[in-house]
């Protein structure tokens, strides 16, 4: 097993290999505005630091957001186009989960992520492993009370430090823990995610209503 994972469902470009048992190589560079400029040379120079070629990879696993469309559009496409050339499955993981697996927790605890807008995409767990429940996207002040006494991780918990006092690493999402989540949940012979988008929002623009037609009738 060879997994390719990435991620740009949140200001984090991250990229990791998987061998099966653990990581051989990672890149993760925090930049909300370069996605698609940062993602290839990071597959690159992940390859590179492995010593190895795109062709042994056999399997893409890709985070499917929460996430603004913009960013997380670029992870999915290219993921897609790595399955599609290599003849590999491409696998979807929601990036939250890969957040809270990274931290370790095995207590009550939410993830949140920034949403923009005043508002984080967010889900509650019982612990690294274990999601109560299907993300949502929400004011902070509107889920106080659900989250209060609870450790928070990701850049929401640190963005909004009044509901989220006890924030605590990691800040950004890791691909190296999708990865790692992804290999261990193929081993146990669990069914993964389909890669398509998780968005949560209604997209921004919309087909003009009542518009003049200008082509010939």
């Amino acid at each position: 097993m060879l997994l390719l994972a990435v991620d740009t469902a949140t200001p984090a470009v991250t990229v990791a290999l998987h061998d099966g048992d653990s990581v051989v190589a990672e890149s993760t560079q925090v930049d909300a505005r370069r996605h698609g400029e940062l993602l290839l040379p990071s597959v690159d120079r992940v390859l590179a630091a492995a010593g190895l070629k795109l062709d042994a990879v056999t399997g893409v696993v890709v985070g499917v957001g929460p996430g603004p469309y913009t960013g997380l559009r670029v992870g999915l496409v290219t993921a897609a186009a790595f399955g599609s050339a290599l003849g590999v499955p491409v696998h979807g993981l929601c990036t939250l989960d890969g957040l809270a697996y990274a931290s370790g927790l095995e207590e009550p605890f939410v993830v949140a992520t920034d949403a923009r807008r005043k508002e984080v995409y967010w889900a509650r767990y019982d612990g690294s492993r274990a999601r109560t429940g299907e993300p949502a996207v929400d004011r902070p002040a509107e889920i106080a009370e659900q989250v209060a006494g609870l450790p928070a991780v990701g850049t929401g918990a640190v963005l909004y430090p009044e509901v989220f006092p006890d924030a605590r690493g990691p800040e950004h999402q890791s691909a190296a823990a999708l990865a790692a989540l992804a290999a261990e949940r193929l081993a146990a012979g669990e069914e993964l995610l389909p890669p398509r988008p998780l968005y949560l929002r209604r997209p921004d623009a919309q087909v003009p209503k009542n518009y003049k037609v200008v082509t010939p009738q």
